[in-house]
């Protein structure tokens, strides 16, 4: 069976999320959509409310689970559930340049391949802050969030 991990904040999670995740369902027999935490961000969703989020949102997608990725390394964490691919999305250069090191240094710890997939072009504009701050300033995001992201974000304003 080839698996792979979809791993990212997702906070919020948005079309361009979805995009890559379906893609990557397409190419893998499993895709385990892996919600982190980093500590050092502030979030607008808890780590429980992205995980609902994720998982009301993936729910039709055949072969897609979504975990909560815990604490530790990514590459632990593909080891653990079998994966041998991460799936990353990239909109630009700069999200290349930022991504190959990770890459490189996760295949080094487990032999994890990290698999890139080029963003649609009509999500390479989307990131989760921005849609944050479209959000908190008032702005229409319906057409760039799933609808389980929308309901929650409309309840916070």
């Amino acid at each position: 069976m080839r698996r792979a991990v979809c791993p990212g904040s997702f906070d919020p999670i948005h079309n361009g999320h979805l995009e890559v995740i379906a893609r990557a369902a397409n190419l893998f027999d499993e895709v385990i959509v892996a919600v982190s935490t980093n500590y050092a961000k502030k979030y607008r969703f808890s780590e429980e409310e992205r995980l609902e989020i994720a998982a009301e949102t993936l729910g039709s997608l055949a072969g897609v689970s979504v975990l909560p990725m815990g604490h530790g390394l990514l590459a632990e964490f593909c080891r653990e559930h079998g994966a041998n691919a991460i799936v990353k999305g990239l909109r630009s250069v700069q999200d290349y340049q930022y991504e190959l090191p990770m890459a490189v240094m996760n295949r080094h710890l487990t032999g994890v391949e990290t698999v890139f997939l080029a963003a649609d072009n009509s999500y390479t504009h989307l990131s989760s802050s921005l849609i944050k701050e479209v959000a908190a300033l008032g702005g229409d995001i319906a057409g760039f969030v799933p609808s389980a992201v929308l309901k929650r974000m409309d309840a916070l304003r």
